[in-house]
C-alpha cells in the first residue's frame, strides 16, 4: 500500500490530476495584500503561521474546530468555522504530517491531486461536505471544507492563504 501511495504521489506532483484545482493565477485577479485580506486570523503549526483570507461576502464567524473526523490518525487540528445562512465553511491547519508519503495516507477515501506543486487530498463526507487539504510545509497542512452551497468558494479561499514564520 505504501508503494502505491508513493507512485500516486509521484503522478500527482508531476501534474496528473491537478486540472481541477487551478493555481491562483488561473482564478482571475490576484488575492489582496496580506494586510487587507487576513482579518487578523492566523493559525500556527510549530514555527509556521497560516493567515486565513477574508471570507466570501455575507459570511460570519461561527466558531472553531479542533479535530477532523476524516483523519486516519489523531493529529492536531486548528480552525475557524464560517457561516452564511445554512451553509458553512471550515478553514484551518492540520499539524504533524512531515512527509508527502505520510500526508497521502491521512484520509482513507480521498483522491490524491496537487496544489501549487504540493501534494493535496480531496474527499467528500457522508454529510456532503467537500474537503480539500494540501501539505504546505513539512508538519503543516492547510485544510478547507465547505457545504455544497459554498463549495465553489474553496478555490478562492485557498488562493488567499498566506504563510509566515512564527516569531
Amino acid at each position: 500500500m505504501r508503494r502505491l501511495a508513493a507512485v500516486l504521489l509521484m503522478f500527482a506532483l508531476s501534474g496528473c490530476g491537478a486540472d481541477d484545482v487551478p493555481a491562483p493565477e488561473a482564478i482571475g485577479s490576484p488575492p489582496p495584500s496580506a494586510d487587507a485580506s487576513h482579518q487578523g486570523v492566523w493559525l500556527t503549526c510549530g514555527q509556521t503561521r497560516v493567515g486565513l483570507p477574508a471570507m466570501p461576502e455575507g459570511m460570519t464567524r461561527a466558531g472553531s474546530f479542533g479535530r477532523l473526523g476524516s483523519l486516519t490518525r489523531p493529529l492536531e487540528a486548528k480552525g475557524v468555522i464560517w457561516r452564511r445562512e445554512d451553509e458553512q465553511m471550515y478553514v484551518g491547519v492540520v499539524c504533524g504530517a512531515r512527509t508527502a508519503e505520510e500526508f497521502v495516507t491521512l484520509v482513507a477515501s480521498s483522491s490524491l491531486t496537487a496544489y501549487k506543486g504540493m501534494p493535496a487530498l480531496r474527499w467528500n463526507t457522508r454529510t456532503g461536505v467537500r474537503n480539500f487539504m494540501w501539505l504546505q510545509r513539512p508538519g503543516t497542512a492547510v485544510y478547507i471544507a465547505a457545504t455544497p452551497g459554498l463549495a465553489a468558494q474553496i478555490r478562492h479561499v485557498a488562493a488567499g492563504v498566506a504563510l509566515a514564520q512564527a516569531p
